[in-house]
Formats: C-alpha cells, sequence, structure tokens
C-alpha cells in the first residue's frame, strides 16, 4: 500500500495492516509460538526448530524485531530474543477488537 493511500484508513485499521502484515508467514508464526513456549530463545535453536537456514531465520527475526514484536539482545557469541510483552498486548486487543463476535443469525446473507 503506498504512503500515500494509508490517510484513508483509520489508525486502527493502519495499526492492524502492521501487524498482520509482520506476523504474515508461517516461519514467524513458527517464532512467534516457540518464543511464547520458551520465553527466551538463541537465534541458532530457531534454525534447528523449523529446518530453515540461518539466513532465512534471520530475515524472520529481523522483520519481527523491526515491527517490535520481538526483542532481543547479544549475549557473548549468542543473540537471545524474547517476546516484547508491550507489544504483544497491543497486538492482543487490536485483533481482539478486530475479530468480534458475529451474530450467528446475521449471517444469512449468501
Amino acid at each position: 500500500m503506498g504512503a500515500t493511500k494509508t490517510d484513508l484508513f483509520t489508525k486502527e485499521q493502519n495499526e492492524i495492516a502492521i501487524m498482520a502484515k509482520a506476523i504474515a508467514h508461517p516461519a514467524r508464526i513458527a517464532i512467534l509460538q516457540y518464543l511464547v513456549k520458551k520465553n527466551v530463545c538463541i537465534t541458532s535453536t530457531f534454525v534447528e526448530e523449523l529446518g530453515l537456514a540461518q539466513a532465512t531465520v534471520s530475515q524472520h527475526l529481523k522483520e519481527l524485531k523491526l515491527a517490535g514484536i520481538i526483542q532481543g539482545g547479544i549475549e557473548g557469541a549468542s543473540v537471545c530474543y524474547c517476546i516484547n510483552p508491550k507489544v504483544w498486548k497491543q497486538y492482543k486487543v487490536l485483533f481482539s477488537s478486530f475479530f468480534q463476535d458475529v451474530d450467528p443469525k446475521a449471517q444469512d446473507c449468501c
């Protein structure tokens, strides 16, 4: 989406779109699920867990970190990552409001 078109949408719509784009790859979902389960991880563990090349894993980690979903730091020769709880909560709130309950009776349209 071009930068000139985002102003046509609400702040919340733009935020949800940015978040959805950040997690819109099965490898990124797998990384996030693994981080939630383990609470902290070293980059090489992702390579073993996912079966992807180190460069591919690094690219996915970079995208997640740019979006703020994960945070990490260098510990010796390793890089450790974890979920950014503040951003994780923002995702939860925005997606929960987006995926509101739908009245099953209202679904008679098709």
